[in-house]
């Protein structure tokens, strides 16, 4: 467990995460869970405005959630850090929209 390190999924809600510019792609709202092996997989993303406009998934009122492999998080402090650009996540297409 070297590698583990444990967080409160109530203290990641709310965080702002950042591309690896630093540009601010939104704020966590949730993880998603493989209840077979208890492991966090992805967290609900809720996408700012213009993160949700670069990454091509406007909604006509507001912005979209999109669920995000937790392997993209490099770093986890006061905010979230990815180590891709908005670019990047766009090519990679890792990103898909959550359910609401």
């Amino acid at each position: 467990m070297a590698n583990s390190v444990f967080v409160n999924l109530d203290e990641l809600a709310g965080k702002d995460i950042i591309d690896i510019s630093g540009t601010v792609l939104g704020q966590v709202k949730g993880a998603k869970t493989n209840v077979k092996n208890w492991r966090v997989t992805h967290l609900k993303v809720k996408l700012s405005s213009q993160a949700s406009e670069q990454l091509g998934f406007k909604k006509r009122f507001g912005s979209a959630s999109v669920c995000m492999p937790v392997s993209l998080v490099t770093a986890v402090g006061d905010v979230i850090t990815t180590g891709s650009t908005v670019s990047e996540l766009r090519q990679t297409g890792e990103l898909a929209e959550c359910p609401e």
